[in-house]
Formats: C-alpha cells, structure tokens, sequence
C-alpha cells in the first residue's frame, strides 16, 4: 500500500479487515487487491460482489488466478522480494525487483508502476515456483538462524559471518550453485563433518541441530557429486 501510493500512479484507499462488511469492495474501485493467507483468498473473493469493470489481484506465489472466480477481471502479482516490515517492504517493492504476475493484464500496469520486471509463471508450475521463492528467502533465513545458535556456542556474534553469507550467496547468482560450493561436504571431509555433528549434537536441542546439519550436508554432497571438476571453485573453504 505504502509503495502504490508513493509511485503516484495509484490513489490508494485503506485497507478493509476483518470485522468489515466486505460484499461492496470491488464498488467504485478500479483494482481490489486482496493481501490475506493463501488460506484465506479464495474465501474473501468469495465474499466481495463481483464488478464488471474492477480488477481483482491476489499477492499469492503459489495459488492460481482462478480462485478468485467469479470475478471477471482477475490476476495475481506476486514480489519476489523479503517484505519483512512496512519500511523496507515500500522500498524494495520500488527498487526495480521481479514480479510473477497472471492474469488481466492490469497487474503488468502496477508492476510497472512500481519500477518492477515482470515474470510470468503458469498456472501449473506457482507451486513450484513458490516453493523455491520459499526456499531461497524463508528456509535460507531459518539456516543462518542455526549459524546465530552455533556460533553463539563459540561466544561469537552472528554479525561476523556477514561477509561470508553475502560472498557465498553473491558467488552462487554469479556462478551457479554447483561452481560456488565449497565445504568439507563437497571435499568429502567426512571427519569433519562428524566433528561438526559431534559438537552440534552436544548443544540445547541438539537433534534438531544436527537433523538440520545432516540434511544439508546431504545437499550438499548431491550438488557437489552433480556438478563437473571444471565448474568446481579452485579454493576450498
């Protein structure tokens, strides 16, 4: 909301909740943009009253155009971009990020507002889609909340792996995963690895740490054991 309106392409109305009589929200509005859970969406479509000549958008990555039906007019933009606070999310929705969008073709207009490329993604592969996007920003963050626990447990603070995370992540987009992977993982240092557990293992809620470990020690071994010695970084870390 705070990104439309700061764009000047859109006058932008406050949003309903959910206490409010919803059936005349798409009444004397050019787009109604329906910003709930996935769980949620096809429930408030549901209850607002179809208009001829009003857009309806989800913001969902993951559920397809037609759970808005009966709208007419109907499509979904989705921002490939973390939106963890009202502040950072109006600026990096205007920072020139990627959008999937589906549907009427009002939702490349309010890409284009917003500075943003267009992706288009089909119907049939948003799950997918989605579950990378979730992938690459929800479960990367939950990562480097162990990296946090960890290296708590060496009386370090979680700030000083920034550069290592930014470089590795910089070397994957420019790389290729399988080119910027180092580790003892794709080594094959397995006695590393077992120290690795060893000590994992012995922190407060331990299992879940080295499940997590374990998991991605087996990615890990997979991406390296799938990707050929040419493509492979010269320097081990």
């Amino acid at each position: 909301m705070l990104a439309l309106r700061a764009s000047g392409d859109y006058w932008v109305l406050g949003p309903l909740g959910r206490a409010d009589d919803l059936s005349g929200a798409a009444d004397d509005v050019d787009v109604l943009v329906i910003a709930t859970p996935d769980a949620e969406v096809a429930k408030v479509a549901a209850a607002v009253t179809p208009r001829e000549d009003t857009v309806v958008l989800h913001l969902s990555g993951s559920l397809p155009v037609d759970v808005l039906a009966p709208h007419p007019r109907r499509g979904s933009v989705h921002p490939l971009v973390p939106l963890p606070t009202p502040a950072v999310g109006s600026r990096r929705l205007r920072s020139g990020t990627t959008f999937t969008v589906a549907g009427d073709p009002e939702g490349v207009r309010l890409v284009g507002a917003l500075g943003g490329r267009v992706l288009t993604v089909d119907d049939g592969d948003r799950v997918a889609y989605h579950a990378a996007a979730t992938i690459a920003a929800n479960h990367v963050v939950a990562l480097l909340g162990q990296v946090e626990r960890v290296a708590a447990t060496a009386g370090l603070p979680f700030e000083v792996f920034g550069d290592l995370v930014r470089a590795a992540v910089d070397d994957a987009v420019a790389l290729g995963p399988g080119a910027a992977l180092t580790g003892p993982a794709a080594r094959g240092d397995w006695e590393t690895v077992t120290r690795h557990r060893d000590v994992l293992g012995a922190m407060e809620g331990g299992w879940t740490e080295v499940v997590a470990y374990d998991a991605c020690v087996s990615l890990a071994h997979r991406l390296a054991t799938t990707t050929t010695a040419a493509d492979r970084l010269e320097v081990p870390v």
